[in-house]
């Protein structure tokens, strides 16, 4: 049993690697691709048509796997994600290339919340801190390497093959997974809510639209922000509604009754706002405003991902011996306030290298903390039959966060920047605003942690209900 959950998870580890890899890998080819496409003005849909397909999809992951089971879904990410890989690499324009992005991403959506719901399956809660911390730190390092290998297809071969190689990584974890995980019985009969489903996804794609083009694309004052919100609202509405007159709803509302999910929820969700927010502009701050050439300004923010990768592995020994998700958040949230603090003063302060790559480090290391843990904690406040749902919402609300965190940040640089000549002083007052920012949601974030009941984690695995 224990090689048959090794196996498993060698697949797991493989199909989440190729998830962080290819949101990491594209950016570094984006120059080459506007190049040889053209539609520089349409550059930006590359990178949202993913994001917005895949977060919008996450809730639906989680449901589904509960209904028809966790393998089948794993399947139908992989080749959905390798069906739009493949696709890209052919695209002969700007708008095949979009288009393409968003089935990629329409797969990718399920990767995260499938692999975390599968460790919850298959790993007794007390043991899950291990497997969880191990996920998050494969992710990092990925996501690290993701540039410097996009840079040498992109030089040596062509951008095509930033998309082309992830058919033989996704083929090797859909064999392995094939191979090792048996077929999982559902928890509930096979019965879908379509109407659930579609006013969920609608809902959720348009509020993403309003935060990932409003300030860039779309005024925030525009007729196409006022009608997509408008929409949003309405979908949300007849979502509200629908769900409380159906058995077995795509969202069920019993579980917005659990404290542990509400609570965590919330948490992953102010500390993804305070965290994408802000080191999205680390490569800005060292270049606009230090100096550093691009390749050094990858390697600058590399502390953060090694603290990152450090800390998961760390937390979920300790968790398995300690028996405790609590402790460890607090001191992670707390850690990465302070060095949220840090690196506000330290850049509005004009404060060199040996004060911010520390606090970058100090940063990554609390925030690994935090994340693993916190999905053990909801799967372990769930039953069976909620798990896969309340492990995808939980990452759904996650990128909600960040997506908010972005727009955002990016929104009070264009604030502070405008009407004004650009310069590295105005640079460094703008991103030290953002990092202050930063600072106040990852505080809220550890506040909220007050409210956090800590469940005992079971020593075995329980049977599913």
């Amino acid at each position: 049993m224990k090689t048959s959950i090794r196996n498993i998870y060698i697949g797991l580890v493989i199909m989440i690697g190729l998830a962080a890899l290819d949101q990491s890998i594209v950016a570094t080819a984006l120059p080459r691709i506007v190049s040889d496409l053209g539609g520089m003005s349409h550059l930006s849909w590359v990178v949202t048509a993913y994001v917005l397909a895949s977060t919008a999809t996450m809730p639906l992951y989680g449901k589904l796997s509960d209904q028809y089971g966790r393998k089948l879904l794993l399947y139908a990410a992989i080749i959905i994600f390798l069906l739009g890989s493949a696709l890209c690499g052919l695209a002969q324009n700007m708008a095949e290339l979009i288009a393409f992005r968003a089935i990629q991403g329409l797969g990718a959506g399920g990767f995260m919340p499938l692999a975390q719901i599968v460790i919850g399956d298959l790993v007794p809660p007390a043991e899950r801190g291990k497997r969880q911390g191990s996920i998050a730190a494969v992710y990092a390092l990925t996501s690290v390497l993701g540039p410097v290998l996009g840079g040498l297809l992109t030089d040596w071969l062509s951008w095509h093959w930033i998309f082309y190689v992830n058919l033989p990584v996704g083929a090797v974890a859909l064999y392995v997974i094939a191979k090792s995980m048996p077929h999982d019985k559902p928890h509930h009969a096979h019965k879908i809510d379509y109407l659930g489903s579609a006013l969920l996804t609608g809902a959720v794609t348009a509020a993403l639209l309003v935060l990932a083009l409003g300030g860039t694309e779309w005024a925030w004052d525009s007729r196409e922000i006022l009608y997509t919100a408008v929409l949003a609202v309405v979908l949300t509405v007849a979502l509200l509604f629908h769900v409380r007159r159906v058995p077995e709803p795509v969202l069920p509302p019993d579980l917005f009754d659990n404290r542990v999910f509400n609570v965590a929820s919330v948490v992953l969700a102010l500390t993804f706002v305070g965290m994408m927010g802000s080191s999205v502009f680390f490569p800005l701050l060292f270049q606009m405003v230090m100096g550093a050439s691009p390749a050094s300004s990858g390697l600058l923010t590399m502390p953060m991902m090694v603290g990152l990768v450090l800390s998961s592995a760390l937390g979920g020994r300790v968790l398995a011996r300690s028996g405790r998700y609590k402790p460890a958040q607090v001191v992670g949230l707390a850690l990465a306030t302070l060095s949220f603090g840090a690196l506000a003063w330290g850049i509005l302060d004009n404060a060199g290298y040996m004060v911010l790559e520390p606090a970058i480090f100090v940063l990554g290391a609390g925030l690994g903390l935090v994340m693993p843990n916190m999905t053990m904690a909801v799967q372990n406040a769930l039953p069976a039959m909620r798990r896969g749902v309340g492990t995808a919402m939980l990452g759904f609300f996650r990128s909600l966060g960040g997506l908010v965190g972005v727009t955002g940040s990016g929104a009070i640089l264009a604030q502070q920047l405008h009407g004004q000549a650009a310069n590295a002083l105005l640079y460094r007052h703008a991103i030290g605003s953002i990092f202050g920012v930063g600072t106040v949601m990852v505080g809220l974030g550890l506040a909220m942690l007050a409210f956090l009941p800590e469940v005992p984690l079971a020593a075995q695995q329980p049977v599913k209900q």
